[in-house]
C-alpha cells in the first residue's frame, strides 16, 4: 500500500467538505440537521393537525388563540456517512503511469473531506467480493494494508458480495470502469437506498490517449491474456470513439439512478489537487462544514 499517496490525498482533501446530501440516514442523536421534519429540539414550522399525529406535538397555546389544532414540526437530526468502494484490480496499477498513486490519493482525499465534514466514513475494497477495510474510519496511516492486485472487476465483486452499505449514505466508487458490464447494472447496485451516488472514473493519460503508432502488446491485467496489435491512427481513433461511447453510457445510467459520473485523469489530479466537476455540481466545497 502506498501510504505516501494516501496521506498526500488526505492533505489535498483536508480543506474540503461534502455538501449536506439531499437524503440522509436518520436517527435520534445525530450531529447535523436535515431538511426533513423530525424530533430534534430545533423548531421548524407549524402545520394543521392530521389524524394519527403524535398528540404530544400539538401546540395547545396556538389552539387556545385560534381554536385550530396545529402541531409543531422539528428538524430531524441526521448521521451523515460516506461509504467508499475502491477498485483494487490490477488495471488500477497501470505500468508506467500515475494511476495507482492517484487511486490511493483519491481514497485519502475522500477520507479527509468526510472528516472535515464531521461525517463518518468507511472504505470497502473489491477483493473476494466487496470487503470492508479495517480501521478505515481512522487516519489512512492506520488503515489495513491493501494492494492493487485483485483479479475480479468491481461488477463481479458487487455481484459476489455487495458492500454492507449504510442506508442513506453518500456512496463513492473509484474505478476505471473499463471492465465488461452493463453501466445500468453497476449504477443500480450502488445507488440503491443511497443518499447520493458518485462514480469516479479514474484513468491514466495513457488510457485516454494511447501511443500514436507502432507494434504494441496488450495484456489483460486480470486474465494475463496477451494480444499483439499494430496501432495506427485509425485504430487509435476507433479506440477513442469507443471510450467516449462507453463514458456516455455511464453518464446515461448515472442520470437514470440519480447518480453522478465523472472522469478524473490521474496525472492531472496529482498535479492540481482538485476535483472540479464535483465542486461544480455542489457535491464538494471548500471551507468548514
Amino acid at each position: 500500500m502506498n501510504y505516501d499517496a494516501l496521506m498526500l490525498g488526505y492533505r489535498f482533501g483536508s480543506e474540503t467538505v461534502f455538501a449536506e446530501p439531499p437524503q440522509t440516514h436518520t436517527g435520534s442523536t445525530g450531529s447535523t440537521l436535515s431538511a426533513a421534519a423530525g424530533q430534534s429540539l430545533e423548531f421548524r414550522e407549524h402545520r394543521d393537525y392530521q389524524p394519527g399525529d403524535d398528540l404530544r406535538q400539538i401546540d395547545w397555546n396556538a389552539y387556545a388563540r385560534s381554536d385550530r389544532l396545529t402541531v409543531k414540526r422539528y428538524r430531524d437530526e441526521i448521521h451523515p456517512h460516506v461509504d467508499l468502494l475502491l477498485d483494487v484490480s490490477k488495471s488500477m496499477d497501470l505500468h508506467g503511469t500515475k494511476k495507482s498513486e492517484a487511486t490511493y490519493a483519491l481514497a485519502g482525499f475522500f477520507a479527509a473531506a468526510a472528516a472535515e465534514s464531521h461525517f463518518s466514513f468507511k472504505t470497502f475494497i473489491t477483493a473476494d467480493g466487496c470487503q470492508p477495510l479495517e480501521r478505515s474510519h481512522l487516519l489512512p496511516t492506520d488503515w489495513q494494508n491493501f494492494d492493487l492486485n485483485a483479479v475480479v472487476s468491481p461488477a463481479e465483486a458487487l455481484n459476489q458480495l455487495p458492500p454492507n452499505w449504510k442506508p442513506r449514505s453518500i456512496r463513492i466508487v473509484v474505478s476505471d470502469f473499463l471492465f465488461l458490464s452493463k453501466p445500468e447494472t453497476v449504477a443500480a447496485a450502488v445507488a440503491n437506498e443511497s443518499a447520493e451516488t458518485i462514480l469516479v472514473q479514474l484513468l491514466a493519460q495513457d488510457d485516454t490517449d494511447p501511443p500514436e503508432r507502432g507494434n504494441v502488446r496488450l495484456t489483460d491485467c486480470e486474465s494475463g491474456e496477451k494480444l499483439e496489435l499494430y496501432l495506427d491512427p485509425l485504430t487509435k481513433e476507433r479506440y477513442k470513439r469507443n471510450l467516449t461511447k462507453h463514458q456516455e453510457n455511464y453518464h446515461i445510467a448515472a442520470r437514470k439512478y440519480g447518480a453522478v459520473f465523472c472522469t478524473v485523469i490521474a496525472e492531472q489530479f496529482l498535479e492540481t489537487e482538485r476535483l472540479d466537476e464535483l465542486f461544480h455540481r455542489g457535491i464538494l466545497r471548500y471551507g468548514s462544514f
